[in-house]
């Protein structure tokens, strides 16, 4: 039996990649070309409304397919396995939440989104307070995507870099600027139409990339399947649930944390949600939620079972030097680049390439769709493209679709240079500053009917600074109390009570006119 703990592995060295760069250019071209040829048939006869809605006209079980993979993205494909190593399966915490969160999505947002038929979902904000706020809601989606966009783009990146561009002394940025003019390449014609059908492939080559990994470590450790089950509940990596309530691992903070990431996230995030609003009507954009919550459970555990795996591996191997990744005071260091260099520089040459197609898929469905719903959120909303002649809309919509893919890559070659956490951990405290405005103002929106001036709703951007003033000192002022991503909810009230205390100000400014 293996043995448990991770004090007990003594990391080692690595040896060199067993996969040759001209392999991997192979596998690459082979699958954007696979890519470029649906492009090629999704985009026939396509218009701006192709682009930005996919006419309406996509198959509810395609679109639920596909939002595995860009709802997990590269970040869950190589943070997650990491961070066990760390965390155990405290993650899986956040995972049960999510089923509430994609429950209210369904029966609350879904049905507010169809019913005032929305392109950009950021319309209702305009409806419901004013053109300042619909814009602002609108630039806080554009800020926020672009940076978690790009941090899960960073992986992919960062994967091809040591797995082929690092053997021809490619710098970096390079290899970005490549990775992006590929998305670029088969997503400019048609958009969110192309989009649902390639992340049905990606989605595909991911979960496929993780249950052959798995099969393959198994080898490796000499483990029949119920043997492989075994050894990760009995290890150490195992355990689910916390119940320190100080700790940011508690489990109703992260079972909150996961229902509110995923409503904000998802329902109120225009990459996400521009996928089903594809789908035919309502009762199929809800059957899509549904399905795609409920397969999203065993999907993680398939994930944080790898990492167990992975942590097993080291274990049993005893290696003591993969470079990057090191064992420092009992805690793993860059945990984002343990699963990369294993594959590429240990596993067998077949599960480096499964590797390789895995995180590519995960990556760009992620990337490809958000590339696409910040050209769809900056020229609906800002540009007011269909009020524009004809026949500049199509130029119009380019020159944009190119302007998002150089603001991307300058994200990635900074996050590079500055990045000293996991990825997931990043993405989720972006998230937490960025989406709780979001969450306060349609919360305040749909549930109360009281108006607030339009051009002083964007004094709710202090939300964010508070919240973090907060978070910093909630160990002192609130008796040892430590936030983990459950800080969106914190910022999503302060902006909550920010937009009532305009109202609160408004009503007595307007019964002090009434009285002079």
């Amino acid at each position: 039996m293996l043995g448990k703990g991770k004090k007990k592995i003594q990391l080692g060295r690595s040896k060199p990649s067993l996969m040759s760069p001209i392999l991997v250019f192979s596998v690459i071209t082979g699958y954007f070309l696979l890519l470029i040829v649906i492009s090629h048939f999704t985009s026939r006869n396509a218009t701006n409304e192709t682009f930005f809605t996919g006419n309406r006209a996509s198959p509810w079980y395609l679109v639920a397919f596909g939002m595995i993979g860009a709802s997990l993205s590269g970040v869950t494909f190589i943070s997650i396995p990491g961070q066990v190593g760390n965390n155990e399966f405290s993650y899986f915490q956040i995972v049960l939440g999510y089923l509430l969160g994609y429950a209210v999505i369904s029966y609350i947002l879904m049905p507010l989104y169809y019913r005032l038929k929305l392109v950009s979902i950021y319309t209702f904000l305009g409806e419901r307070f004013g053109d300042v706020t619909y814009k602002l809601g609108s630039f806080i989606f554009l800020v926020s995507q672009t940076m978690g966009a790009s941090l899960r783009l960073f992986l992919a990146a960062g994967v091809l870099q040591i797995a082929f561009f690092d053997a021809f002394g490619v710098p970096f940025a390079i290899t970005v600027i490549v990775t992006i003019a590929l998305i670029w390449l088969y997503t400019y014609r048609a958009g969110i139409k192309t989009i649902v059908w390639t992340d049905t492939l990606q989605t595909f080559f991911m979960l496929l990339s993780v249950i052959i990994t798995i099969v393959l470590v198994g080898r490796e450790l000499n483990l029949s399947g119920t043997e492989l089950i075994s050894a990760i509940s009995e290890s150490d990596y195992s355990q689910i649930f916390y119940w320190e309530w100080k700790e940011s691992n508690f489990f109703f903070k992260q079972f909150l944390s996961g229902a509110f990431i995923a409503i904000c996230m998802t329902g109120l995030d225009q990459n996400m949600m521009q996928k089903n609003l594809t789908c035919r009507n309502l009762p199929e954009a809800q059957k899509n939620v549904n399905w795609f919550s409920i397969i999203l459970v065993p999907v993680n555990l398939l994930f944080l079972g790898l990492g167990a795996l992975l942590y097993l591996y080291l274990q049993q191997k005893g290696l003591t030097d993969l470079g990057s990744f090191q064992l420092v005071d009992g805690t793993y260091q860059n945990t984002d680049d343990l699963y990369p260099i294993l594959a590429v520089k240990n596993f067998p040459v077949l599960a480096g390439v499964v590797f390789l197609l895995g995180i590519t898929a995960a990556s760009f469905s992620s990337a490809d769709s958000a590339l696409t719903a910040l050209t769809t959120a900056f020229c609906v909303d800002f540009l007011k493209i269909e009020q524009r002649p004809r026949e500049s809309r199509k130029r119009t919509r380019l020159m944009v679709h190119i302007a998002f893919s150089i603001v991307m890559a300058l994200v990635i070659i900074v996050f590079k240079i500055v990045n000293d956490r996991s990825v997931i951990t990043a993405v989720f405290v972006i998230a937490g500053y960025t989406y709780g405005p979001l969450l306060g103002l349609f919360s305040f929106g749909m549930y109360s009917k009281w108006k607030v001036p339009d051009k002083w709703v964007p004094l709710i951007l202090l939300s964010p600074i508070l919240t973090y003033i907060i978070n910093l000192n909630s160990p002192e002022w609130l008796g040892g109390y430590k936030f983990g991503f459950e800080i969106i909810i914190l910022n999503g009230a302060i902006t909550f009570m920010i937009l009532y205390l305009l109202r609160f100000l408004e009503v007595k400014r307007q019964k002090a006119e009434v009285k002079s």
